[in-house]
């Protein structure tokens, strides 16, 4: 399905990238799934670049949203969230958000600079990630973001995960992790 171009069968809501607009694609036009990671779509339509979110993946079709099923089924590695909580458990469900323009986690890319776990007054987890972007204007940090915190919120030990955008060191290419250098092709 990657590259295959598709016709939307309902309107979709979508996310203009960069910008990260909301807006809406029409039914009928053509797209083309770029990558699907993380549990979105990042699609390619006449008019940009878009990411859809796995609850819109219907207007995609019906073979495409099995497919995307299948594809983003199992992203987070259940054998790395065995055992008691810990901070391993947020660093995975971390490596399940994307830059819906980049095919490597924010982790390997080097976005997330800071990770603090506190104990709640209720008996759970309170979570603080300071995480960066690859370029300040980029207008889809608020998305990476909200992704980053409903993943780590959706970990049982967390009663609620704050993420914040900080500028300071900025980003570099360097940054990246191993890993990340060999997906992208640099090593």
């Amino acid at each position: 399905m990657i590259n295959e171009t598709l016709y939307l069968v309902r309107d979709c809501p979508a996310t203009l990238i960069p910008a990260g607009d909301a807006v809406t694609l029409a039914k009928g036009s053509p797209v083309n799934v770029n990558q699907a990671l993380g549990g979105s779509v990042t699609i390619t339509a006449p008019n940009g670049m878009f990411r859809i979110a796995r609850e819109n993946f219907s207007a995609l079709g019906e073979e495409a949203e099995q497919w995307l099923a299948n594809e983003l089924g199992g992203e987070t590695a259940d054998e790395e969230l065995d055992g008691p909580f810990s901070e391993d458990h947020v660093w995975a469900v971390l490596r399940n958000c994307f830059d819906p323009e980049i095919p490597v986690n924010i982790v390997d890319l080097g976005l997330i600079y800071d990770l603090k776990i506190e104990d709640s007054d209720a008996g759970k987890q309170t979570v603080s990630v300071q995480m960066t972007l690859t370029a300040q204007g980029c207008g889809m940090g608020p998305v990476i973001a909200a992704d980053a915190k409903e993943k780590i919120e959706s970990l049982p030990d967390v009663e609620f995960a704050e993420v914040n955008i900080v500028w300071d060191p900025p980003w570099n290419p360097k940054m990246i992790s191993e890993a990340g250098k060999m997906k992208l092709g640099l090593k």
